[in-house]
């Protein structure tokens, strides 16, 4: 990828966490997302586990035909970076691929526990901020981040 596409790739994810924001998010619409991410993957015969956080409770699961435990490994690793930057996973990869680097020891993280690779968006609500992570696993980061904005964007577009 160029240079200008990875700009072009950074801005266009910045713009998708600037205008994915829910006036509010509670278990209700954890499940009402979660079924959403379900169906969407179903149709798709997407091989894929589904996860969605409020702070560090778990408020919907899902793992289907063809997922496996090693995604879910994936999912704690992304949601963590999300916590820590307040970022999607695959925009805090993205921007890091643009300086050269990767999350490792020089930037304090073990990547054992972090991953920054697509797949988990930030539950950002109006006046509070981050205040949780929805994530997919099981395709290449890109797709797996997509995915995620498009169940959030059809989501939030039926509000």
């Amino acid at each position: 990828m160029s240079d200008d596409d990875l700009t072009a790739l950074i801005t266009s994810v910045e713009q998708q966490e600037h205008h994915l924001v829910f006036p509010r998010f509670d278990e209700a619409d954890a499940w009402e997302l979660g079924s959403l991410l379900v169906r969407l993957a179903t149709e798709r015969r997407l091989p894929v586990a589904i996860d969605i956080r409020r702070g560090t409770q778990q408020l919907f699961h899902a793992a289907l035909p063809g997922a496996t435990a090693d995604n879910d490994t994936w999912i704690e690793r992304k949601v963590r970076v999300v916590e820590r930057y307040g970022a999607s996973s695959y925009l805090v990869g993205r921007r890091l691929a643009a300086r050269g680097t990767t999350l490792g020891p020089e930037l304090g993280v073990d990547p054992a526990l972090y991953a920054a690779h697509g797949g988990s968006f930030p539950v950002r609500v109006s006046g509070a901020g981050v205040i949780g992570a929805i994530t997919v696993s099981g395709l290449p980061q890109a797709d797996d981040h997509a995915l995620v904005v498009e169940a959030i964007t059809a989501y939030l577009g039926d509000r």
